[in-house]
């Protein structure tokens, strides 16, 4: 079992920059991708960004250039910087691992944490 909690969102102006954080229960080296994604209500999921075990760095095209999403091995901890932020940006933040195990894989996810991007 694993278990992911997020923590960092909060209220920012437009142009500032918030930090989440995403702390597992375990080892996430072994881990074959973490990431980051974002809902509003009314509607699905989007991906916002994804990290590999490798390293390999996958985000959306809205936030290309003003997000960047990292991995802390030691601290069993994944991150995503938020900078330039927009009001559109505003949403519920998940963070989600996805686990291989042998018949395929399973998602975990996190409670979530509200980012609010408001002048």
């Amino acid at each position: 079992q694993l278990q992911l909690v997020e923590s960092g969102g909060g209220l920012v102006q437009p142009g500032g920059s918030l930090r989440l954080s995403c702390a597992a229960s375990r080892s996430i080296s072994s881990i074959s991708a973490m990431g980051w994604y974002r809902q509003t209500p009314g509607k699905q999921r989007e991906l916002v960004a994804t990290i590999t075990r490798g390293g390999k760095t996958n985000y959306a095209d809205s936030v290309k250039g003003r997000f960047t999403i990292s991995r802390d091995n030691a601290k069993n901890t994944v991150y995503l910087q938020m900078n330039s932020l927009k009001p559109e940006d505003t949403a519920v933040y998940y963070c989600n691992a996805v686990v291989s195990v042998i018949i395929g894989s399973i998602d975990y996810w996190g409670q979530g944490t509200q980012v609010t991007v408001s002048s």
